[in-house]
């Protein structure tokens, strides 16, 4: 007997889930998690606010990007939603009007953890691509690293990498630099 066709996810499916779950949608499947643990909370608020004063507000940096956190992109058929992603403002000049982004990000961050790693470095990353963002990142709390990749003809290449304290300094936000100890919590 033949299997039946599993059921494409749909937006309802996402409404459907609990407040503390995050779903997306990726080649038709519904992908919920959690909402992210301190660490992976603390990293990404970090990344953003060392990002934002010199690219988003131009504080002491070039400007010309709107930098946010946690953005509802509907791309195509998917739902995602990263822990930040960068629009250069000639690619969108302001935000939209509705609650979610239709115009893909140039950049996104992904702070990796336990259940969404896999996601994130897979089909995420694929969704992105052929999205034609041109740059992801991915930071690991655990691991205390940033991996930095640049959309090349179609492929994902490897930019950078870092650890610990290195300094930072990469694309697309090579006109700035930070130490990248600054993501990870102490014993506060």
């Amino acid at each position: 007997m033949a299997q039946p066709k599993p059921r494409v996810a749909v937006y309802a499916d996402i409404e459907a889930l609990p407040e503390n779950m995050v779903g997306e949608i990726l080649f038709g499947v519904l992908h919920a998690h959690p909402r992210p643990a301190p660490r992976h909370l603390f990293a990404s608020s970090r990344l953003g606010g060392e990002l934002g004063g010199p690219f988003d507000q131009g504080r002491c940096g070039p400007g010309g990007w709107k930098v946010l956190d946690w953005p509802e992109l509907h791309l195509g058929e998917h739902v995602v939603v990263p822990d930040l992603a960068g629009w250069r403002r000639e690619r969108m000049p302001k935000l939209p009007a509705t609650a979610y982004f239709e115009t893909p990000p140039d950049w996104v961050c992904e702070v990796l953890s336990p259940s969404t790693r896999t996601v994130d470095r897979t089909d995420k990353l694929a969704v992105y691509a052929a999205s034609g963002v041109g740059h992801a990142w991915y930071v690991d709390p655990d691991a205390r690293t940033l991996e930095v990749l640049v959309l090349t003809g179609g492929n994902w290449l490897i930019a950078a990498t870092f650890k610990d304290a290195e300094t930072v300094q990469a694309p697309p936000f090579a006109a700035h630099c930070f130490a990248l100890d600054v993501l990870w919590p102490g014993d506060e």
